[in-house]
């Protein structure tokens, strides 16, 4: 499977995750939020406007994981609270996602986008057994950002 990521080029060469908290992760875990296409990636980082800094180049990263369904756990819809895309819900969501990551219950967390919620995004536990031997940065690919999204 193919994951993208966008991030500024300094940090666009190897997958490292910082341990900041996160819609899905408390701080201190290692986790990388990656999209299911490159077009929920942009919007995704769009809807973060403050992390976006038009003056910096970026990169898409284009990761491979393998395709083997141990590796993904998903969260569904149905098992949300009703108001899980409001910034209230964090703390559910965050410890969601650290009893998935505390646990090492898969590889990848295979989220609902809060933007669009049929869309999927991945959280990859860096800290997994199985993150060496099945996770790969294949490339990183030129990102422009078009103006009219800022």
């Amino acid at each position: 499977m193919e994951l993208f990521r966008i991030s500024l080029d300094t940090y666009a060469e190897k997958l490292t995750a910082s341990g900041a908290a996160n819609r899905w992760n408390a701080a201190g875990q290692y986790v990388l939020y990656s999209g299911s296409s490159r077009s929920l990636s942009t919007l995704e980082l769009v809807v973060h406007r403050g992390a976006i800094q038009p003056t910096k180049n970026y990169r898409m990263m284009v990761i491979s994981v393998a395709d083997e369904d141990d590796l993904v756990q998903q969260v569904h819809l149905r098992d949300l609270p009703h108001d899980w895309r409001k910034l209230a819900a964090y703390p559910v969501l965050q410890q969601l996602g650290s009893d998935w990551y505390t646990n090492q219950q898969s590889l990848l967390l295979k989220v609902p986008s809060a933007i669009i919620t049929q869309e999927y995004n991945y959280l990859i536990s860096v800290t997994h057994p199985d993150f060496e031997k099945k996770v790969q940065l294949v490339r990183t690919e030129d990102y422009f950002w078009d103006g009219r999204l800022l």
